[in-house]
Parts: structure tokens; sequence; C-alpha cells
């Protein structure tokens, strides 16, 4: 570090007797302010989000707390200057990026400059959180993905910016996204128009992942050529996809029957990405899900890559991430009481045969 040098900071005010405390000094007075944010909103955010405390005076940022919180800071603020001495900005959804990343000190992925990327002609998507950065990889290297997690970790978004990096450089003829057309408590049929109008709301997700990829004009066109292709999952059938990059998306959705579809359509030079939520399933009660299916037939086959993102992954409003945990502990909560009413209701059954 020719700029960036930590030194211990002996005379912090702190009252825990294991705090840890360091000072971070940074060489180029022009990138500081950048790397503080607007009246120091990065080390606001970087505060809450590590629970250190963090000052600033002159060059030097000081960071006080757990040992284990501060070194997470120091390599959170390390990563984020990185960004600014490579000509890089840094928003606060780096910082939040920085921060998911840093937490994850055992990962062998950082530092945070030696992270995957997905280059595309519109510029680099990279991972911003643990569990992307491995999802990405397995993008990279398995013909097969299967990609499951809750809303806002990034399934769709990651596997949509490999397809186009992947058209883009020539490596497959095509790009196939599919979704099945299940109806998640409104009913189909009661919407106007044509079958393609019925079908584009369900579709619309991939259209948006499509365009924060390339501009719009050149997808409406690579579609009209059929290089970029968006349909129903029931568009699938009888079909031998070749060369292409094929993208299923809302997988929790389809039945046994149509995944085994699905992935028997697999040809030669071809990538195959399957994403869900299997905690939404919008299937009618009582039917199994086909991503349930698969991933209990297929876990461990070679050549396919099973990738788990969880709330922690979560990468919209900060919000998301807390509403998804909410949903979790509630489930959790009902299997555990379900769990003992029926070792009550068993202990009863025990005594009443005695």
């Amino acid at each position: 570090m020719s700029d960036l040098a930590a030194t211990p900071a002996d005379r912090l005010p702190l009252d825990r007797s294991a705090a840890k405390a360091v000072t971070l000094s940074f060489g180029d007075n022009a990138l500081l302010p950048l790397l503080l944010g607007d009246h120091d909103r990065h080390l606001v955010r970087l505060e809450q989000g590590l629970g250190v405390r963090l000052s600033c005076r002159g060059n030097r940022v000081a960071i006080a707390g757990d040992p284990a919180r501060v070194e997470a800071a120091q390599t959170a603020l390390t990563g984020l200057w990185r960004r600014l001495e490579r000509g890089e900005g840094v928003s606060s959804s780096d910082v939040d990026t920085a921060i998911r990343m840093s937490e994850a000190a055992d990962d062998p992925r950082l530092p945070l400059s030696d992270l995957p990327a997905i280059r595309t002609r519109r510029g680099a998507v990279t991972p911003r959180s643990p569990g992307q950065a491995a999802y990405m990889e397995a993008l990279t290297r398995a013909e097969m993905v299967l990609g499951l997690g809750p809303a806002g970790t990034g399934k769709t978004y990651l596997a949509v910016a490999q397809a186009v990096a992947m058209l883009q450089a020539g490596k497959v003829d095509r790009i196939i996204l599919s979704r099945p057309a299940v109806e998640a408590g409104e009913r189909l049929g009661f919407l106007p128009g044509d079958l393609k109008e019925k079908v584009d709301p369900y579709l619309r997700p991939l259209y948006d992942a499509l365009g924060d990829m390339m501009p719009g004009e050149q997808v409406v066109r690579r579609m009209g050529t059929g290089e970029i292709e968006v349909a129903p999952l029931a568009f699938m059938r009888g079909r031998t996809l070749s060369h292409a990059f094929v993208i299923l998306d809302e997988a929790q959705n389809t039945t046994p029957v149509q995944m085994k579809m699905f992935l028997t359509r697999m040809g030669e030079g071809t990538r195959m990405v399957v994403t869900g939520d299997l905690t939404q399933v919008d299937l009618p009660a009582g039917t199994r899900s086909g991503l349930r299916d698969a991933l209990e037939t297929l876990e461990g086959v070679t050549g396919i890559a099973v990738c788990r993102l969880t709330n922690r992954d979560v990468v919209r409003h900060p919000l998301v991430a807390r509403i998804v945990e909410a949903y979790d502990q509630r489930a959790a909560a009902e299997r555990d009481t379900s769990a003992a009413r029926r070792s009550r209701a068993a202990a009863a059954e025990g005594v009443a045969g005695s």
C-alpha cells in the first residue's frame, strides 16, 4: 500500500476493555472526500452496518470496536479506497457491498479487488455479496446451474448478465429466457388481449434485466432475428436447444414433469440456468414443485452446480432482507410449533394405549 497505511490508535475513547482500535492513513487528499461521502454519509453507513465507531481527522480514519468488527471495517474501507484508485466511483450501494463482503472475512474470494466480474458492453457486473460471488463463479464454469434464493438476491439478473456476456463474446448463438405462466393470485384468462399480451406481464422481469445489459434498440433487433427469445415454459416442449444460453426463471412454479421436460431440452454447446425461490411457490395446493424435485434428484450430479443464496445476499433495499428474515423466522416458529404438537399427540396416544 503506497498511500494507505494502518497504525494502532491508542487514545481513542472506548469503554470496552476487549475493544481494538486502528487508524488508516490515506495518501490522496483529493480522493478522500469521495471515500467519506457527502457529510460523511459513507462513514455513517459503515458504522451502522458494521457496528464500529469511525472518526476522520485530516487524512486519517480511526476505527474502534470489537476486534472482528474493526477488521471488517478495515477491509471495507481498503476495498472502497482501491475502487477510487482505479478511477471508479463509490456509491451507497458500493458501501453496502463492501459491508457484506468484508463481513465474510474467511471467504477465499476476498480481497474485493479479486472478485469475479461479468463483462458486457454496458460495463462490468460485479458481485455484491459472497453468495453472489460463488454464484457468478458457478455461472462461469458449470454447464447447468441451479440458483436458489429469496427475492432480491440477483439470481435472474446475474444469469441474464452472463447470458448477454457470452452472446456478445460469440460463445453462444442465442439467449432463451423462459418462465412458467402460473397465476400468483390473479387469473390469466381474465387479462385483456391476445396470448402474447396475456403472458408478457409474467415475462417482464426478464425484459427488464435484458434492458440493463444492452441498449433497448439492440434488444429489439436481436429479438427480431431470433438471437434473443423470451417465451413461456410451455413453448419449450419438443425442442432441442443447441448453442444457446437458456434461463428458466421462477422455476419453483414448475411441476416435476415440466422441469424434466425443460432440462432435457439441453443440446450441444448449451448452458442452462434454473432460478427460483422455494418459499414462494404459487402452484395449487398439493402440487409438488419441480424445482424441489430437481434438487433432490440432481444435486451432486457431475456438471450441475447448485448455489443457495440467503437473505444475507439480498441487494435490494435493506428492508427487503429484514422482511425475508422475518418471514423465515415465522415459518421456522410454525414448524417448531407443529412438531411440538405432533410430539404431544404421539405421547398422549402412547399413554392411552398403555
